[in-house]
């Protein structure tokens, strides 16, 4: 049954309109009936209580924010009358680690088709990279693209070229700007890719990036390591380097950030060419291309083998939020977590800015002093370097966030957490290390969609489950990324996005645990080849952090 409205924990002092709430609606929860005194938008919050400047705002059973101004009951929650606020937390309370699992039967003897590496890992995909370890590299990098896509059958890129030859045939038969204006285009292709000439790799990845000189040495060291972390991927079969030579991102730096990843030696093909070495760009190139299509021979021997579900380590992400995603969407995914973590296998939840107001919760669950302890220096150090550059989590919150329900950071915060389920904190990362341990593992990243995800990758996650519910193209290179509507509306206006929708928990029409049981069932069909949407968009976004403040 769908609801009016809904309150997400006994101690909250606010509902969520599940739907656009006219004036003088009454709305009942748990036998206490308001009336809204404005209108209140889907998504957003209206009193259930009066409330004074000053007094705490509590949603999801934590400190969301306090009252800027006087708030009747059944009034808006806006920017104008509420304020960020969160509570302190101690890292060296006593922790709660122990947690009730969640029934995993039905999910015991599930397997997902991977690809089993030699070092015990099982990837969803297998791709090939060729990456440059500084930005003079890039243009390299799309030369070698240009010469391999296409004829490898690896093109799938949609052509818009037909509308632009449409608009330009009204051009010269003399029409005005206000009818070409008005002119429906023809649907862009879908050209018809030639057939892969290497069936069992899922793709060549070309990566570009601005990093591997300049800045500080730190910044070569930690983008060494991100790209340490996608070379030694369990989707990645082997990969292509090219280096200028003289960068700070020497070829030694990533040698030894690779072997910090596979202490027993990389065991896939690796080919590292340095331009200032070889001389010329056509030398550079012919080897290149000699060596990649010698890797993507071997790459093909591969095939996909059944896998237990605790193979599989799952990013956990969202972008685009809304004041659904809290109750729907991430809810769900939270519950996907509890059911891997169950059966073994790994998560990762990311985004530190959007950790705020929470820390204790996940403090809590840590499985020991030094767990906690290290989220809490991360959390403090990533804050106060906000606020050093006069800027702070409370500025996390984007326009579309706020235009749809989530007005402090805290609010989108104690929703964004619902991702990662309850289950013990085993580990805290800062980045681009590795995860090693299964269970839920909290990694150091901002709350930038594309970097986190880009992160979020190269720790590890061979899946990534991406909440949203304002809309976002997001994918990445080698890891299929799920799209996750947090509402019906969203999910019927950009379909060509959405993998999944959510909306249905907030439509009445399914459980939290239903949604969650839905999700799985597509992931462990993803892990065995199903195409996402980014991937058929062959959206392939990669955004390294420089570890400066990024909210």
């Amino acid at each position: 049954m769908k609801h009016l409205v809904a309150k997400i924990h006994p101690d909250d002092n606010v509902l969520v309109a599940l739907q656009d709430l006219p004036v003088g609606t009454p709305v009942t929860w748990d036998g206490t009936t308001v009336t809204t005194t404005e209108r209140i938008p889907a998504k957003h919050k209206l009193a259930l209580h009066a409330l004074a400047p000053g007094d705490p705002v509590h949603m999801y059973g934590v400190l969301v924010g306090k009252a800027a101004a006087a708030i009747g009951v059944g009034g808006l929650l806006t920017t104008a009358n509420m304020r960020h606020a969160t509570d302190s937390y101690d890292e060296h309370r006593q922790r709660r680690p122990e947690w009730p699992a969640p029934e995993v039967s039905q999910w015991q003897t599930r397997t997902f088709q991977g690809f089993h590496r030699p070092d015990g890992r099982v990837g969803t995909a297998n791709y090939w990279l060729v990456i440059p370890l500084v930005f003079c590299e890039n243009r390299n990098i799309q030369v070698l693209e240009e010469a391999l896509v296409n004829d490898l059958g690896y093109a799938r890129r949609r052509s818009y070229q037909p509308q632009t030859q449409e608009l330009i045939a009204l051009l010269r038969a003399g029409k005005t700007v206000e009818e070409i204006l008005a002119t429906d285009l023809q649907s862009a292709e879908n050209g018809q890719p030639r057939p892969r000439l290497f069936p069992n790799v899922d793709g060549v990845r070309f990566l570009t990036h601005e990093g591997g000189c300049g800045g500080i040495r730190q910044d070569a060291q930690t983008l060494c390591g991100l790209l340490a972390g996608y070379i030694t991927h369990p989707n990645v079969a082997g990969a292509t380097v090219l280096s200028l030579g003289c960068q700070n991102a020497q070829v030694s730096m990533l040698q030894a950030e690779i072997d910090r990843r596979s202490p027993g030696g990389l065991q896939k093909p690796l080919y590292i060419l340095e331009q200032q070495k070889l001389g010329t760009e056509e030398a550079l190139i012919s080897t290149a291309l000699r060596q990649t299509f010698a890797g993507l021979m071997l790459a093909n021997q591969a095939t996909r083998q059944p896998a237990p579900l605790s193979k599989l380590c799952i990013g956990l992400e969202c972008g685009g939020s809304d004041g659904f995603s809290g109750i729907s969407a991430n809810p769900a995914v939270g519950h996907v977590s509890d059911l891997l973590v169950a059966l073994g296998g790994s998560v990762i939840l990311a985004e530190f800015p959007e950790l705020c107001g929470v820390e204790q919760e996940l403090v809590d669950r840590s499985v020991d002093a030094a767990t906690a302890e290290r989220f809490s220096a991360l959390m403090k150090a990533y804050a106060d370097s906000a606020v050093a550059v006069g800027s702070g989590f409370d500025m996390n919150p984007s326009p579309g966030n706020i235009r749809d329900g989530l007005i402090t950071d805290a609010m989108k915060s104690a929703g964004a957490a619902r991702k990662g389920g309850s289950s013990p904190v085993m580990a805290v990362l800062d980045y681009p290390e590795l995860v090693t341990q299964p269970g839920l593992n909290l990694l150091c990243t901002p709350g930038n969609d594309v970097e986190s995800t880009t992160a979020e990758v190269g720790s590890g996650a061979t899946v990534v489950l991406f909440t949203t519910g304002l809309g976002t193209p997001t994918g990445n290179p080698i890891a299929p990324v799920v799209k996750i509507s947090s509402n019906t509306a969203l999910a019927r206006r950009m379909p060509d996005i959405i993998d999944l929708n959510t909306g249905t928990v907030i439509d009445g029409e399914e459980t939290i645990e239903q949604a969650g049981a839905r999700i799985l069932d597509y992931v462990v069909r993803v892990a065995s080849g199903e195409e996402v949407a980014a991937v058929r968009h062959d959206q392939t976004d990669f955004i390294p952090w420089k570890r400066g403040v990024s909210l």
